[in-house]
């Protein structure tokens, strides 16, 4: 079953490299753009779709300037069941990307595996309005089921995850979700690219060092002190 369950996370994220090679690069470029410009790379998601704004957040090898868009009522620690009633509701969206005032020379990645709830949704509605561009990560399973992110966003990446997220039959139910290996490859991996096409244009990226190596600590504290009063969380 371990063997069973690593072939498919490995074959989804096969899948995603191969059959969204071009929007992924074009998600890679407004992180380029983002960075040249000293902009932010804002993350969100409801539910268990929060949690690769937080890999990607304050930690080695991740990019100083990403701000992950945190709201407790949609997380899972205060209250799982109060969180997926109420990322369908709506009218949340704006309030929260009023709250963290994203601007046109930022960008924002958001992330529904399903792509039909209202609050990513809206979300994408409210940073189209403003003129934030806009990558919206949600799998192709629901496009003909009610999933309508992929429609509200500059970008789509389809996460290729299939109907009901989990892919291990264990008796009558299915185990193993996919779609948190898949969304945190794809945040990573437009992170990295477009971190090397900022690079090729001279721009340097604001990398995060491991705390725990030589020098590390002083190389971070710069650029917390670059980013404090910025990014929300820091």
């Amino acid at each position: 079953m371990m063997s069973d369950y690593l072939r498919a996370i490995t074959e989804n994220l096969e899948k995603i490299e191969s059959e969204e090679a071009e929007q992924l690069q074009k998600a890679a470029q407004e992180v380029a753009r983002v960075i040249k410009d000293d902009g932010l790379i804002f993350v969100f998601g409801c539910g268990h779709s929060h949690l690769p704004g937080l890999d990607a957040f304050y930690r080695a090898g991740g990019l100083a300037n990403v701000s992950p868009m945190l709201d407790t009522d949609l997380m899972l620690h205060n209250g799982a069941a109060k969180s997926s009633r109420m990322e369908k509701m709506s009218g949340i969206a704006p309030e929260i990307f009023r709250r963290y005032k994203p601007s046109s020379k930022d960008m924002l990645f958001i992330f529904s595996a399903s792509g039909k709830n209202k609050v990513p949704v809206e979300m994408a509605d409210a940073a189209r309005e403003a003129g934030v561009r806009c990558v919206g990560i949600s799998s192709s399973s629901y496009y003909e089921r009610g999933g309508e992110l992929h429609k509200h966003v500059d970008i789509a990446i389809d996460c290729k995850v299939p109907y009901g997220d989990a892919c291990m039959n264990v008796g009558e139910a299915k185990m193993g979700g996919l779609s948190t290996y898949s969304a945190c490859f794809i945040l990573n991996s437009c992170l990295i690219n477009g971190s090397k096409l900022a690079l090729n244009d001279a721009a340097t990226p604001p990398v995060f060092l491991s705390g725990n190596i030589e020098g590390g600590r002083e190389h971070n504290v710069v650029l917390e002190n670059m980013y404090l009063g910025r990014v929300k969380h820091l």
